[in-house]
């Protein structure tokens, strides 16, 4: 309960002040930067991190891990012990700056490589003011984008060093910082060094921008390609290469002319060049390495750059032995098998990209309740969550020639590479886009999604991180339903919405509301006082054995019994008396009550088996009157459901119970009916401890 109340309250912050905005970021691990550089000044003391301390743990679980060879003889050192002036940046970062160590995160270097490219980026992620020498405290701190929010990450400077020199990350001269110490950040946000090994520029291109990745297989590109790229990279998007690999023995295998396999490169400029005359298509290509570089047609020594006029030579800033290189277009899309772009959201940068219309939501797939899988099992796959959008005004002159409505649209895992030392592995992701019109304030249901086919689905189902669609779809109103490919597989998740046009999302759910009635019938009383007794009152210990024995008669329901608890709870929303019992008119309106539950609960036993599948939940709730939302279901179903996620006739009627004694409870103390109530400790112990 205290992890839902904490999520709960997050998502409040959020919405009331901005918590995670760029410009609201939330403290990782809680740790302000100004307040412990001054606390650090104060003492005369250099900052340790008690969150990521300078050990074996920080650096990995495995081949990093306590008892790894790769670790032993690791020492850390602050940079004042590495070298006598060392500088956090000279001159601006640049991509000379950034050369790999040890660890096998070159696409993150590849992104990093990018990200110097854009000043207003840059001073994003780095914040401007750090040194060594100005209020040095041993501490820095760097801003990254993690799962839809900004986070503030502090670091302390110590770095893993062996024979002196660092382990990882290092800039070309030795005597500058910035990346070591931002590659120390993206390692604390992800629990150690080591889950930084293996992956995809596109991550890094996200975290540092909050952007909207795409990836192309360049087997297969589009004729316009060049010209996305070129446009991309003047819109200041981040752009990166890789070659694919046919087995581990290729990683990192260096072909003929000098390109590296399975290796992520950054895309730094596009152009068009004269050669003798005529026009050829370029592209200038870093590899983070810093000194393997192409020696094909193009590259530093290549005899076309003869055929180049002096002042285009100039202005393509045409240099050697730095690691960067020019390629033809053509050559590209023959040595390299993948593109990624990351687009950039409204509030990275000014100007073009500011055309771009963003929206983004939460979700989880919760075992039971919403982890309904893909469309290839109708009876669970409407539980999923869903969302609404509506797109009104079509694109202003399409590059494509097609006319209708750019949807850039991205399905993101959370939490992947902290959660890689317990083991987890990641979903099988999609999306399904169904055309809609109609209130956006309901869940649909089997009636409509198992009726229509999907208008549009993602490129397919993949562990990855991300799955990502670019889509032109006609005005209209549609639903994005994404979901794990098989059902029953828990997980987070963030889903974004890019539109050229501005255009109106939202998750598609209930309004929370109780439709309650409450009857009396007149010919009840002769049935009543046969059960009540003398005293005409029945107490929760009656009332348990008078269900139980109701149910007990019943062959089409299954049930263990009802709970003292659940009886209580009843007495608790019926006791109009006040005498902790039920008289004639409460035990009247229980019974029918309990009739009614009944029936709704045969007509969702779709398999007569006497238990009620979880994920019939929503659907049995709205036809007793209650409309709830998404994560007032996961808490139910994980409340009510038993190990199978099945629910029996007990455990619906005590759900169906508890919640409408709280609706009542809220309505009564929602006295000015805002839709919120103020407890002092006392109201709330009260209340939750019923």
């Amino acid at each position: 309960m205290a992890s839902i109340v904490a999520e709960l309250s997050r998502r409040k912050a959020r919405e009331q002040d901005g918590s995670g905005s760029w410009a609201n970021a939330i403290p990782f691990n809680q740790q302000d930067f100004e307040k412990l550089r001054k606390e650090c000044l104060q003492t005369n003391s250099l900052f340790c991190d008690p969150t990521f301390p300078a050990n074996w743990d920080s650096l990995g679980y495995n081949r990093l891990g306590r008892y790894s060879s790769k670790t032993i003889g690791v020492e850390w050192k602050r940079p004042t012990e590495l070298c006598s002036d060392p500088q956090f940046i000279v001159d601006g970062a640049k991509r000379t700056d950034i050369c790999q160590g040890t660890l096998g995160d070159c696409w993150l270097l590849a992104a990093m490589a990018s990200l110097t490219l854009d000043p207003q980026i840059l001073s994003r992620v780095v914040p401007p003011g750090q040194s060594f020498t100005s209020q040095y405290a041993g501490i820095f701190h760097f801003q990254l984008w993690q799962y839809g929010e900004w986070v503030d990450v502090v670091v302390d400077d110590q770095l893993p060093t062996k024979d002196g020199k660092l382990l990882f990350v290092h800039s070309a001269d030795g005597g500058e910082f910035w990346s070591a110490l931002l590659e120390k950040a993206y390692a604390k946000v992800s629990s150690s060094y080591e889950s930084l090994s293996g992956g995809s520029s596109i991550e890094g291109f996200e975290d540092f921008t909050g952007g909207i990745a795409e990836t192309y297989d360049l087997k297969e590109a589009p004729p316009t390609l060049f010209h996305i790229m070129r446009k991309a990279l003047q819109r200041g998007s981040l752009l990166g290469c890789s070659i694919d690999i046919s087995s581990s023995a290729d990683t990192e295998a260096i072909t003929s002319q000098k390109l590296v396999k399975g290796h992520a490169y950054s895309i730094t400029a596009a152009e068009q060049v004269h050669h003798c005359g005529s026009p050829v298509e370029l592209l200038r290509i870093r590899n983070p390495w810093g000194q393997v570089e192409w020696t094909g047609a193009w590259s530093d020594s290549s005899g076309q750059w003869d055929g180049v006029g002096p002042d285009e030579k100039r202005k393509l800033d045409h240099c050697a032995d730095d690691g960067e290189f020019w390629m033809s277009y053509a050559d590209f899309l023959h040595q390299f098998s993948r593109l990624d772009i990351c687009n950039l959201t409204p509030d990275t940068l000014t100007g073009e990209v500011g055309r771009w219309h963003s929206a983004e939501f939460e979700g989880t797939w919760r075992v039971g309740s919403t982890a309904g899988g893909c469309r290839n099992y109708p009876a669970t796959f409407c539980s999923n969550p869903q969302f609404f959008i509506r797109l009104l005004d079509m694109d202003d002159d399409p590059h494509d020639g097609e006319e209708g409505c750019t949807v850039l649209i991205g399905l993101m895992q959370r939490d992947i590479r902290r959660e890689r030392r317990f083991g987890r592995d990641l979903n099988t992701i999609g999306f399904a886009i169904y055309q809609y019109k109609g209130r956006s304030n309901i869940h649909l249901g089997h009636d409509v999604l198992l009726r229509t086919a999907a208008v549009a689905l993602s490129p397919t189902f993949i562990n990855l991180r991300e799955v990502f669609g670019r889509f032109k779809l006609l005005p209209g109103e549609y639903v994005i339903v994404p979901s794990t490919f098989e059902p029953h597989h828990k997980g987070s998740f963030i889903l974004r919405v890019l539109t050229e046009k501005e255009a109106h999302s939202s998750p598609m759910e209930e309004e929370l509301d109780a439709d309650i009635q409450e009857d009396v019938d007149p010919h009840f009383r002769r049935l009543f006082v046969q059960i009540s007794g003398n005293d005409a009152e029945i107490s929760a210990f009656e009332l348990q054995q008078i269900l139980d024995k109701v149910v007990a008669q019943r062959s089409d329901v299954k049930t263990d019994g009802f709970s003292l608890r659940t009886c209580r709870s009843i007495i608790s929303l019926l006791d109009i008396s006040f005498i902790a019992a039920l008289g004639l008119v409460e035990f009247h309106t229980l019974w029918t009550k309990i009739q009614t539950y009944l029936e709704i609960f045969k007509s969702h036993d779709s398999d007569g088996s006497g238990m009620m599948s979880s994920h019939e939940m929503r659907a049995a709730l709205a036809e007793a009157g209650f409309h709830v939302n998404s994560l007032v279901v996961e808490n139910i179903i994980s409340q009510f459901s038993d190990r199978s996620f099945s629910i029996d006739f007990d455990s619906f009627t005590s759900c169906l119970i508890r919640l409408e004694l709280l609706f009542k409870m809220f309505r009564t103390l929602d006295k000015k009916k805002q839709g919120k109530v103020d407890l002092d400790l006392q109201q709330w112990l009260c209340l939750t401890i019923n």
